[in-house]
């Protein structure tokens, strides 16, 4: 499906982790334990927040560890994720690890360095990178430690990079380690060389290269202090809170059994609401009863494909839905095979809780919006609060509320 989601997303996992010492010696710096999971399983369960469903890893160093890592890795993931490992056949450096691994990468991926996390709202980043070549920068104060990237006056062509600050304690954009790239960028690799000290200057020169600046949270595991205060920090940070939002009459217009396009009518104001829960680091999810399906109106993947074209299209609106559920089952169906009670159809709590196993999040930070007696009904036997959408819609009180500054 083509549209601002990126499916695809290469992660820089061969690095030797000299500055961390003998604890690089036998494994490799993502593998790090960070809280109860590996560093690397942290990352990856941020790119699928934005759609991600399949990760390449480049392998060097005790790449043997990797792959021996990856079905551990996996049950920490809250979705299913196709996993390959491109393993370069010597130190070939970052640009060489991503030469190499050409023939795995879909025309347009991701990728990020395997030692550092920048958790932000992605599809500020993917709602402006719609095609060529770009990275991921973000502000600090001050730029004594690291190299800065500047931006022409159009403020998004990536002008020049410093190695090293002019003026210590001044502002400035750097490098966070996330790029998008598209197949152009392999014109400008060789089977050895560096990303950050020969391709990008070179992209930059040919006025190829963009930059976005987001803001959020920050974390390399490069020296032992740090690898001590990501252990700490991740759970806090990205154990997130989550909002549950039910669809018709609070998403979209309610019809009655709205399975496709054609009837589907966003509320007013929807759009901007929900790229503001994402800019605050909540999760959104959609729980949904379909019985529309169980009334023979359209199909299970006639409704696939409609939640599909929903969540690209909150996505271009600078916002996600990183996972939904819904229930077709009902007791009076007129197809017989959707027909019975189930603990999925609200008010039955079973959609949510689901949800909630899946991405790890306590009740406690989590409120639902639904406009049915039936929604308040499963958020309560679930353990999470409920407000009532109606007669205010979900815009008129997510722009009320504290919760999303």
């Amino acid at each position: 499906m083509s549209g601002v989601t990126v499916r695809q997303c290469a992660i820089l996992v061969g690095g030797l982790g000299t500055r961390l010492g003998a604890l690089t010696q036998s494994l490799p710096k993502p593998l790090m334990s960070c809280g109860d999971r590996p560093f690397l399983a942290w990352l990856m369960r941020e790119m699928q927040r934005f759609g991600v469903e399949e990760f390449v890893l480049l392998a060097g160093h005790l790449s043997h560890e990797i792959e021996r890592a990856v079905e551990q890795i996996r049950l920490f993931l809250p979705k299913p994720a196709k996993i390959t490992i491109s393993v370069e056949p010597f130190r070939a450096g970052t640009g060489g690890a991503l030469y190499h691994a050409r023939e795995h990468l879909q025309e347009r991926f991701l990728l990020c360095n395997g030692d550092s996390i920048f958790s932000c709202n992605l599809s500020r980043f993917l709602s402006r990178a719609r095609n060529g070549n770009w990275m991921l920068l973000r502000e600090v104060d001050d730029l004594d430690r690291y190299g800065e990237v500047r931006l022409e006056s159009d403020g998004e062509c990536v002008a020049s990079f410093h190695p090293k600050a002019e003026q210590a304690g001044r502002s400035g954009l750097i490098n966070s380690g996330i790029y998008l790239f598209d197949h152009s960028v392999f014109e400008h690799l060789t089977p050895n060389c560096s990303l950050e000290q020969d391709v990008l200057p070179k992209l930059a020169q040919e006025k190829a290269l963009r930059g976005v600046c987001l803001t959020g949270y920050f974390r390399d595991i490069g020296l032992p202090d740090d690898l001590v205060a990501a252990g700490q920090e991740l759970p806090e940070v990205l154990l997130r809170p989550a909002v549950f939002l039910d669809r018709d009459g609070v998403i979209n217009r309610d019809h009655g059994w709205v399975g496709t396009r054609e009837r589907f009518e966003w509320e007013d104001g929807v759009l901007p609401a929900i790229a503001r829960m994402t800019d605050s680091g909540h999760h959104v999810f959609v729980v949904t009863n379909q019985s529309g399906i169980a009334r023979g109106f359209y199909s299970e993947a006639d409704l696939a494909q409609l939640m599909d074209w929903v969540i690209e299209t909150v996505r271009e609106h600078g916002g996600t839905i990183e996972d939904w559920r819904y229930c077709p089952i009902h007791p009076d169906a007129k197809l017989p095979q959707y027909r019975g009670h189930s603990p999925d159809r609200k008010p039955e709590p079973g959609m949510i809780l689901d949800l909630l196993k899946r991405w790890e999040i306590k009740p406690e930070h989590c409120v639902l919006y639904g406009d049915q007696p039936s929604d308040m009904q499963a958020a309560s036997a679930a353990g999470i609060r409920s407000i009532l959408v109606g007669p205010a819609s979900l815009a008129e009180l997510i722009s009320k509320t504290k919760d999303f500054p």
